[in-house]
């Protein structure tokens, strides 16, 4: 695995572009520290949005992991341009020639999707450490530490987001038209979406059957966190409403993820195999 892992390290690495869109990635992941600067001081009105409760444990992790969740399209457009230029490149060709199987082609691929979901769940972790340590009203250890699963969805979305951009490469081969197909399959869960609700059901019959989508099923697994912020609550009890969700994060709907990413590690692989290179 070691072996596999340096070998796309050293593609990925010698591609400037592939590069350039992980740095910017991860200075992005970086800049939700930025948050806390902003600041409105108009006349009597005094807003710092640091002080509004986003950085409280143990609150700040459902937070920050649904915020940066947004950023993985950065990764997606390096994941499908490395295979774009596997075949552009003629690498894959060479890389079977060597004596690497299709088999150990696409483990590479997985161990490099794994990689940056890894990385990039540490990263939050780390960033999210330091902003509530400084910001957090709560800073015992059992606040500190609750709520963890999280980054523990947070890691899955993006590992079967990522074997989804693995997938669309191998099947497409162009990294322009593979990322209109992800699009595409966006809008095409969005119409889906709104001909059942039309046609035949009610909204949560209609989103527990989206639920088996895969955009959606990646998408359920955080939960929108702002409706859970005090002033949000207040204004919605001020107006007679009540705001009572379960933002939890679900084992199914984290099987069904987990089960769309074997799914499309399988279909590259058999793609692969089929296919004459």
């Amino acid at each position: 695995m070691k072996r596999l892992l340096e070998i796309e390290y050293i593609k990925l690495w010698n591609n400037r572009s592939s590069k350039v869109l992980i740095i910017s990635y991860f200075v992005l992941l970086t800049s939700i520290a930025l948050v806390a600067a902003i600041k409105f001081d108009i006349g009597p009105i005094k807003f710092h949005l640091a002080e509004q409760g986003i950085f409280n444990f143990p609150y700040i992790w459902h937070f920050n992991t649904f915020v940066t969740a947004f950023f993985k399209l950065f990764l997606a457009i390096v994941i499908v341009s490395m295979m774009a230029n596997e075949y552009s490149n003629k690498t894959i060709k060479q890389n079977l020639i060597d004596g690497l199987s299709k088999k150990e082609f696409i483990l590479s691929k997985f161990l490099t999707v794994i990689a940056f979901a890894l990385i990039s769940t540490v990263f939050v972790f780390i960033v999210s450490m330091i902003l509530g340590l400084v910001y957090s009203d709560f800073n015992e250890l059992s606040i500190i530490f609750s709520d963890l699963e999280f980054l523990l969805a947070f890691f899955i979305k993006l590992v079967g987001f990522f074997s989804f951009c693995l997938f669309l490469g191998i099947l497409v081969k162009r990294s322009a038209f593979a990322l209109g197909f992800l699009i595409l399959w966006q809008v095409l869960e969005g119409f889906v979406r709104g001909m059942i609700r039309w046609k035949f059901f009610d909204g949560d019959t209609t989103d527990a059957i989206m639920g088996f989508f895969p955009l959606n099923s990646m998408y359920n697994l955080i939960k929108e966190p702002f409706s859970r912020l005090g002033a949000v609550q207040s204004v919605a009890n001020q107006i007679g409403e009540e705001i009572a969700l379960d933002y939890h994060v679900q084992l199914y709907e984290m099987a069904i993820v987990l089960s769309w990413t074997a799914i499309f590690v399988y279909l590259s692989y058999a793609l692969l195999k089929k296919r004459d290179l």
